[in-house]
């Protein structure tokens, strides 16, 4: 498993440093300034976003015992969603200015991640509260705010419904140096807080029940995690938006590769999920020439399939 641990490390790391590298031609002082103040801050965007959205979702995959629970299915991606729309669309209408739009919309989406968490936390809070019900929660709510958001776009000019549109498909801004400073402490904060919960995480693989005997307060730990899930989810959604399937493919991905133990696989996912994003936003930008897709797109292009195959192969037994 060493092994296997350290080729998944160095392959991810590969990626992310020869990720600027790909594209057009970097000669002179234009390459030079695309290199530097472009592409880099680009990816160093993805491996936040990236690792933060992989790391969410292995943590929800193991507080609600089901391998398809991600921010996207427990409603938190979809919180976050609603609350930046509300800035990109409601805001102008009601005369507020956004000013660069960011802080705002960051808000906003921190606000809309934190109600749907509070409210999936409430459910999960609930001693008599089954796994199932609080997916089954979960998944009412992303519909109903998805619902939401599409009424939001359709009472939106053209200008704002463009920018909405293009917003919802999920895509790493050129936002410099700067962005990835405003991100990163919401991030830090994510990781750190997670990461220490492993031992916690570990033994909750084991039953509630077996949970409970060693001492872990299970709804006070599915509490905390989808609380600082949220505050990730949600800082990431406000600059990147909605990018689908990280969440809930990667863990899969880190759990073929090195095994469920939660002391490997939780880090595992935050280093696979930076390199995963990072490829996929080099496709995005490589794969049409003179344009650039949303790495959404791409995103949900490989991880579709990828989740497809994932379940027949674990039906199989294979």
């Amino acid at each position: 498993m060493k092994t296997r641990v350290l080729l998944l490390c160095l392959l991810s790391a590969a990626v992310v440093a020869g990720s600027p590298w790909l594209g057009r031609s970097l000669e002179g002082d234009t390459g030079r300034f695309i290199l530097e103040n472009l592409r880099i801050p680009r990816v160093l965007m993805a491996v936040l976003v990236g690792g933060t959205l992989s790391l969410v979702g292995a943590c929800y995959q193991t507080i609600f015992a089901n391998p398809l629970a991600a921010p996207s299915t427990v409603g938190t991606t979809a919180g976050a969603t609603l609350g930046a729309l509300v800035a990109v669309v409601a805001a102008p209408a009601l005369g507020i200015s956004l000013g660069n739009g960011l802080p705002m919309i960051a808000a906003l989406a921190f606000v809309g991640a934190l109600l749907v968490s509070l409210a999936i936390a409430a459910i999960a809070a609930r001693g008599k509260a089954r796994v199932n019900d609080i997916l089954l929660a979960g998944i009412a709510i992303s519909l109903a705010a998805a619902a939401i958001s599409t009424g939001l776009q359709f009472s939106a000019d053209q200008v704002q419904l463009y920018a909405a549109i293009q917003w919802t498909l999920g895509h790493l801004p050129q936002v410099g140096y700067r962005g990835v400073v405003m991100l990163l402490p919401f991030v830090a904060i994510c990781w750190v807080v997670l990461l220490s919960q492993t031992r916690a995480l570990q033994t909750l693989l084991g039953g509630e029940e077996r949970a409970h005997s060693q001492g872990v307060n299970v709804p006070w730990l599915r509490s905390l995690v989808l609380g600082v899930g949220a505050l990730g989810v949600g800082a990431c959604v406000a600059w990147c938006g909605p990018i689908a399937f990280i969440g809930l493919i990667v863990p899969h991905m880190v759990r073929m590769g090195v095994g469920a133990s939660r002391r490997v696989m939780l880090p595992m996912s935050v280093v696979l999920g930076a390199g995963f994003l990072a490829a996929c936003d080099t496709l995005a930008r490589l794969i049409v020439v003179g344009r650039e897709l949303p790495v959404g797109v791409v995103t949900s292009a490989i991880g579709a399939p990828l989740l497809v195959w994932l379940v027949v192969r674990q039906r199989t037994g294979q």
